[in-house]
């Protein structure tokens, strides 16, 4: 069974639009300034063997330092769903929080969290 086409001349289907929409937002949050005070918070000075790091970070899930490369900036209360105009505001209420509402996590920890929140998804839509 063929989706409807209903968006951009026919051409985009709902959900099509509504990935372009939440890509668009998610590009725009790279620049938003609380997001690099939070990666800055987390930050000390690295004093290991590696002449060329300056700085190593801390995950607030484990409790590891490590280098710029090795984390990310999670966001604390996830963004959610974005499938129609309703959920825009709150969608964008959530993505673009201030410093509080951001945490520095390693990659390993990110991936973990982000699979478990797609297992309760998941479990939600059942």
């Amino acid at each position: 069974m063929a989706v409807a086409k209903t968006r951009a001349g026919g051409r985009w289907s709902e959900s099509r639009f509504w990935g372009f929409l939440r890509s668009s937002l998610r590009r725009a949050s790279v620049r938003w300034p609380p997001k690099a005070d939070a990666l800055r918070a987390a930050r000390r000075a690295y004093k290991g063997p590696n002449k060329r790091r300056q700085y190593e970070y801390l995950c607030a899930e484990c409790g590891g330092w490590f280098a710029g490369k090795e984390v990310e900036i999670d966001h604390i209360v996830p963004c959610g769903p974005l499938r129609s105009f309703g959920d825009l505001p709150g969608f964008c209420e959530r993505l673009f929080v201030e410093q509080e509402g951001y945490q520095c996590i390693c990659v390993g920890c990110h991936a973990e969290k982000t699979r478990k929140a797609k297992e309760q998804q998941k479990e939600d839509g059942k």
